[in-house]
């Protein structure tokens, strides 16, 4: 059975749980969404905050004839849906003018990276009274990405999530900065990893990005013992045919075993 209880964002508050964020780059399909949705909640226990991600629209692609999803009405339709059947779901918008609309059907507004300083979206966003997850832009030092947190909580909303997706290491390459991780919790906000934006190149592959998947977990590993409050990961059952980000997806046969060693390094005292 699909989960029942919504996600909250106590869930991110609580110390002796990860929060899971999970799902492809961009809705490839109806099916393919409700498909990866139930296996991913099938390969994790039961008693794991999860929370389904996918997009309707990549605004951001390398290409502009690369695919971007199938757009905002048929995109909320699909993940409606799967709101109805229980699951939790997070969507990333990219105008103050989706926001509301996004709402009806997201449990969490995600702000893209490239996006994290945009005024209007950030209070667009917060004024839904929804979780706002904020990417913290690759150009953005972990000490300043709290003044964007600070623009969604000005509209009375302070159910903000700070997530880390790398920065940028000269050309087409990212890397983590640890200490970053304990930076943006020290300003007072919960905070995510990006296991697999974070092993992307972006632009690697001409046309499109690249991406360096065997340090998806080693990175995860790191993130859950600096102390995280959850783990986001792109989730693909054939990284290799996905649509969009396949080259830094988690392969999803490989999902069990990654969550299980970081749930035992989560547990440690």
């Amino acid at each position: 059975m699909a989960p029942t209880t919504p996600i909250r964002f106590s869930d991110f508050l609580n110390p002796r749980q990860l929060v899971l964020i999970a799902g492809p780059c961009v809705i490839e399909s109806e099916q393919h969404v409700h498909f990866l949705a139930r296996a991913i909640r099938d390969s994790i226990p039961a008693a794991t905050p999860y929370v389904f991600k996918a997009s309707y629209d990549k605004a951001n692609r390398t290409s502009g004839s690369a695919y971007r999803g199938p757009g905002l009405g048929e995109g909320l339709r699909i993940l409606g849906g799967l709101r109805r059947e229980g699951f939790s779901i997070l969507t990333d918008i990219h105008e103050p003018a989706h926001a509301e609309a996004a709402a009806e059907v997201a449990d969490i507004l995600q702000i893209p990276a490239f996006l994290c300083r945009q005024t209007d979206l950030l209070i667009a966003a917060g004024r839904t009274g929804r979780i706002v997850n904020i990417k913290k832009g690759q150009f953005v030092a972990p000490h300043d990405i709290a003044r964007a947190a600070e623009k969604v909580a000005g509209t009375g909303n302070t159910q903000v999530v700070l997530t880390e997706r790398g920065s940028s290491f000269g050309y087409n390459n990212l890397v983590v900065d640890m200490r970053g991780l304990k930076i943006m919790r020290d300003a007072g906000w919960p905070v995510v990893f990006d296991a697999t934006h974070s092993v992307q190149l972006p632009g690697g592959a001409g046309a499109a990005s690249s991406g360096q998947p065997q340090f998806i977990e080693p990175l995860a590993r790191a993130a859950v013992a600096v102390g995280v409050n959850g783990i986001f990961v792109e989730v693909h059952e054939a990284p290799e045919r996905a649509l969009s980000d396949g080259p830094n997806a988690l392969r999803l046969d490989l999902l069990t075993a990654f969550w299980r060693g970081l749930s035992a390094i989560h547990a440690l005292p």
